[in-house]
Formats: structure tokens, sequence, C-alpha cells
């Protein structure tokens, strides 16, 4: 119930100030600004204009917008959740730089070091279309591109496997992506 001299603040809007005047449902308050507005009850909240001076307006805007809170209600919450394999967010990345390979490569032929790269890739692929991991992203290097043919030949002998080059913002030119396509067992 509000009476005569009560300190209010409007709902709705960023205003407060006295009530100078009460006709059954209609309020009427002069604000701190010197203008005289009207407003239904339901409209205003009134508040300790003691407690409202000695809090900073910042706390008293938490305090106005908690009690706001607790006239508005809970809010409705959704209940929809986008559903996830766990599989889908796992992606196995493979580098076949040679350096990660072996550790004496330096005294290898360029033909060795391609074999053991290929052999390393088609190991990986094998194990993801066994273990059924749908993504594979290999890291092969920009170079002169020798690998990253070899790489697309032996992905065409797979049926079930489709290559495409991997995200450019992540891994570069020297990425490929592959998705191994499965049938539900």
């Amino acid at each position: 119930m509000l009476n005569k001299g009560d300190y209010v603040h409007v709902l709705d809007e960023n205003e407060e100030g006295t009530v100078i005047k009460v006709q059954g449902d209609l309020i009427t308050i002069e604000t701190k600004d010197g203008f005289v507005l009207n407003y239904s009850k339901r409209e205003l909240l009134k508040v300790n204009r003691e407690a409202v001076d000695e809090i900073s307006s910042a706390t008293s805007r938490g305090m106005i917008e908690d009690a706001l809170q607790d006239k508005v209600g809970p809010k409705k919450r959704s209940f929809t959740k986008e559903k996830r394999s766990r599989k889908d967010e796992f992606v196995l990345e493979v580098d076949l730089h040679i350096e990660k390979l072996t550790k004496d490569y330096a005294r290898l032929e360029k033909y060795d070091m391609l074999t053991l790269q290929l052999d390393a890739a088609r190991g990986q692929l094998e194990f993801a279309i066994r273990n059924r991991i749908p993504r594979i992203v290999f890291i092969h290097g920009v170079g002169e591109g020798i690998l990253k043919a070899e790489l697309e030949y032996l992905f065409s002998r797979y049926p079930e496997v489709v290559a495409e080059d991997a995200n450019y913002q992540k891994y570069g030119l020297g990425a490929t992506q592959i998705y191994i396509k499965q049938n539900p067992r």
C-alpha cells in the first residue's frame, strides 16, 4: 500500500520520486528532477529513502533489479539441447612431418622418407577405420606437394573415405582432412 510521502521507483523506467497524491489505483509522483508523473500502483516499487541515499546508485540499482526479478518471477528454461556424439567431437590429428616420425631422418633418402610418411598415414587411416573414428587430419606441410598428391592417391583407394583440405585458419595450407563414412553396426 502506497501513501503520500513514500519514496518509490518506477519498475519499467529509470525514474524515482516521492508520492504526492494517491487516487485509488492512480499514483502521482514528483521525480527527483521535479517532474510530476502519473503511474498505476503496480508500476511502482516502494523503497526506503534513507537506504537509497546511503547506498551508491549502482548498489541500489542492483537491489531494484533483484526486487524486479522477485516480482517478475523466474525465467522459463529451455530444455532443448543439441545432441552430439562423443565421436564427432574427437578429431585424430596425424603429423606426417618426417622429424616427428623418426629421429635419424637426416641419413634417409627422399624416397625412404616418403615411404615412411605414407606407411604412417596408411597405418593411422586403417586404425581409424577399425576404431570407427569419423575424422582425421593429416598434417603434411606445404613443401613441393608430392606427399599431398600421394596421400590423395592413397585415400582414393578407400571407398569409405572422403578427403578435403583441412581448416585453413587452424592448419594453414599444409593439411588434409578426411571423413570416414561408417555403416551402423
